[in-house]
């Protein structure tokens, strides 16, 4: 007996092996735990930071826009909405999600909606409780609606709910007033653009879109999932333009989030966003209300220069729309609106009409420049037209203007003056002339889409472009501003602005300094005494000739107006020009205007027409000279 306990507490090899085997096994289990722990703790930490954490993006409140008087054309008002915030609800949203399951019970398996589907009643029925609440309080009756509370859940449970928007100022004080301080209702307050002066300036100004994917640099968890509230993005106008320059600087926090993604704490990080930078243009307000009103119910352009430095004044066109209907976006209706009047297009630097009789400097100065014109012999007897071969080519005054000289037919604007000397001058040097002012390239001012479809053409461009041999009519209508030549109303403004200094170009600008030096370009190249002669006839045409409608008592100026056709496929339409500047004697400020008639194939002179908007402008530029001590402070450039 013995010998057997004795033989059976022997070591038994295959117990020895069994023994190795599970001691191998525990081994091999600790070193990859050991491995696991410290060699890939990082890589683990990096995941757990991953699934944990949450990066939210707030995109920065733009930059004014203010006048050159640093009065505010464009601006950023409050915008006060009501949120839900969903982390607090986790309770709620799960109590009566359990509530419906329940209620379901009696149905037939078969029958009974999924989990997933009775999701999203309970959270819209949570939702609707806490936006009774509002409603009661606000006199509303507004509904939760499922589909936007489904989408917010999936895509951005981070951010708070929004179940109004766009409250007004009175509403937002009732629910602070009311609201508790803990509750999960809050009223958020967030910026959006504000036009303090609607459609004033509107193609120049611009508009801002939705931007949903703002950019944030230098700031942690690019790899982290990250939800960004809306921003803006300019879309036309100086909006656009300088979008970079008046885009705000996106703030930023990261959250760590619950397994479900709701927020448990304080942000780990946060950054605050920051205003983008202002800008102060070359407008001045009260100019530009002066001209949109006075071309109230026309369709056409504006505008006026500082004759000294190129600053724009004014740059209106007409028709236009209220900015205030972009903000939060534009509908389709009234996107349908702007459409079908045509006030999409800013006239003033993207309409290109023919120069019309404004166009009678340019031919006066190459004629004076050439020796076609002389300006104490050259004369006219004007009897209503003119012979080119066989045609007759009419002037606006169909009974004749008798004899004219050069200062007289400037005046009164007679074309038989200008038929003659234009064709003993000759095509080419007109259209030379016309280049030498910028007729032929667009102006570079600082706003988007200027046109490049302006046209200053001579017989080698008909040649080129229409196979066609130029003829002596061709030269005819090219002196008057008409046939092969397309300009606008800006180029225009830009050529008055430099022959009140005497030179052929000005480089246009819609940004203002304070102390912006003097523009100085090649001098037009004519005698004093000529020069003279062509001022002499535009000063008469101001007091006692076409554009006498302008005349403003005290105010000396230089005016010149002009009628010109533009065929368009409903019709040929009637274009009212009008050129001026002022002082005559000290030329401060150059205004073109240009309007279109609204009905095809009617009588439509400038004289009559765009000489009221003419002496609007001048009318509201001489009160502010009288009256300096009414000017606001300057804002420069910058942020």
């Amino acid at each position: 007996m013995s010998k057997l306990i004795e033989a059976h507490r022997a070591r038994n090899p295959r117990l020895l092996l069994f023994h190795g085997l599970v001691g191998l096994l525990v081994a091999f289990l600790v070193c990859g735990l050991a491995w696991r722990q410290l060699f890939h703790r990082g890589l683990y930490s990096e995941r757990e930071r991953l699934q944990n954490q949450r990066r939210i993006i707030v995109p920065g409140p733009r930059g004014n826009i203010y006048d050159r008087e640093g009065r505010v054309l464009v601006g950023n008002r409050p915008r006060f909405s009501v949120v839900l915030n969903l982390a607090d609800l986790r309770g709620e949203l799960r109590t009566e999600f359990v509530k419906i399951v329940r209620n379901y019970r009696e149905f037939p398996k078969a029958e009974r909606p999924t989990a997933d589907q009775l999701e999203t009643p309970a959270r819209t029925a949570v939702a609707q409780r806490y936006l009774d609440q509002i409603n009661v309080i606000l006199g509303r009756s507004e509904k939760v609606r499922p589909r936007d509370l489904k989408r917010h859940f999936d895509q951005t449970l981070l951010l708070p709910y929004i179940l109004l928007d766009d409250l007004a100022p009175a509403e937002y004080a009732r629910l602070i007033e009311r609201l508790p301080v803990t509750s999960p209702l809050q009223v958020y307050t967030s910026s959006t653009r504000f036009y303090p002066y609607g459609s004033a300036a509107a193609h120049t100004l611009g508009f801002v879109g939705v931007n949903d994917d703002p950019t944030v640099e230098d700031f942690p968890g690019e790899d982290l999932l990250t939800f960004k509230m809306k921003g803006s993005l300019g879309r036309a106008g100086l909006e656009k333009k300088f979008d970079a320059h008046l885009q705000g600087e996106t703030g930023g926090a990261i959250y760590r989030v619950d397994p479900a993604g709701y927020k448990v704490d304080l942000p780990i990080e946060k950054r605050l966003p920051v205003q983008g930078h202002n800008l102060t243009i070359s407008l001045d307000i009260d100019l530009q209300l002066a001209a949109e009103k006075a071309m109230e119910g026309r369709v056409g352009a504006a505008v006026a220069l500082d004759v000294r430095t190129g600053e724009v004044l004014v740059l209106a066109s007409k028709p236009d729309y209220d900015l205030n209907t972009f903000v939060p976006r534009l509908s389709h209706e009234e996107a349908a609106q702007i459409e079908e009047t045509g006030g999409w297009l800013n006239r003033a630097i993207q309409g290109v009409y023919p120069a019309g009789s404004t166009f009678k400097l340019i031919t006066a100065i190459a004629g004076l420049r050439s020796g076609a014109i002389d300006r104490d012999h050259s004369s006219v007897i004007c009897p209503g037209f003119f012979m080119v071969g066989n045609r007759r080519f009419p002037c606006w005054n169909h009974n004749g203007h008798g004899e004219r000289n050069l200062a007289g037919a400037i005046r009164d604007s007679c074309n038989v003056f200008f038929y003659k000397y234009g064709l003993e001058t000759g095509p080419d040097l007109i259209a030379a002339e016309a280049r030498r002012f910028g007729f032929d390239h667009p102006t570079g001012i600082e706003l988007p889409a200027e046109t490049h479809r302006m046209l200053v053409a001579d017989p080698a461009w008909k040649e080129k472009n229409l196979n066609e041999k130029w003829f002596p009519g061709d030269t005819a209508n090219l002196a008057i501003g008409q046939g092969f030549l397309d300009v606008t109303p800006l180029q225009v403004a830009c050529m008055v602005a430099s022959f009140a200094r005497g030179e052929t170009l000005t480089k246009p600008t819609i940004l203002h300094v304070a102390d912006r030096p003097a523009q100085h370009t090649a001098p037009i190249g004519l005698a004093p005494a000529d020069y003279a002669a062509i001022l002499n006839g535009m000063e008469q045409g101001y007091q006692i000739g076409t554009g006498r409608l302008a005349r403003i008592d005290g105010l000396s100026a230089a005016s010149k107006t002009g009628t010109a056709q533009k065929r368009t496929p409903q019709g040929t339409i009637e274009l009212a020009w009008m050129i001026c500047f002022a002082p005559a004697e000290n030329p401060q400020i150059a205004i073109a205007v240009c309007l279109e008639s609204q009905e095809p194939d009617t009588s439509f002179g400038g004289g009559v027409y765009s000489s009221p908007i003419v002496k609007a402008i001048l009318e509201a530029w001489k009160y502010k000279q009288d009256h300096p001590a009414a000017k606001a402070p300057v804002f420069k450039v910058g942020p």
